[in-house]
C-alpha cells in the first residue's frame, strides 16, 4: 500500500506538470501517447485503490487553464 501512495502522489504530480507545460505554456515535453500511458497507470492505481484518489489528480477534472493568446 505505501508503495501504491508513494506511486500514486509520484503520478499526479507528474502528470498536472505535463499538463501545465501543454495547456498553459503550449511547450509540451512528452507525447500525447506517453501521456496517455502515464494517465492511464494513474486511473488503474485509482480504480483499484479509490481511497488514495486526490482532489487535484488529473483524473478529476478536464483540462487546465487555457492559454490566454494563440500565436
Amino acid at each position: 500500500m505505501f508503495f501504491a501512495i508513494l506511486l500514486r502522489v509520484s503520478l499526479v504530480e507528474e502528470l498536472n506538470e505535463h499538463a501545465y507545460k501543454y495547456y498553459v505554456l503550449d511547450n509540451p515535453e512528452i507525447s500525447d501517447y506517453e501521456y496517455d500511458v502515464k494517465y492511464a497507470k494513474l486511473v488503474k492505481l485509482e480504480e483499484d485503490n479509490p481511497e488514495l484518489i486526490l482532489t487535484y489528480s488529473p483524473t478529476q477534472r478536464v483540462g487546465d487553464k487555457p492559454l490566454e493568446s494563440f500565436e
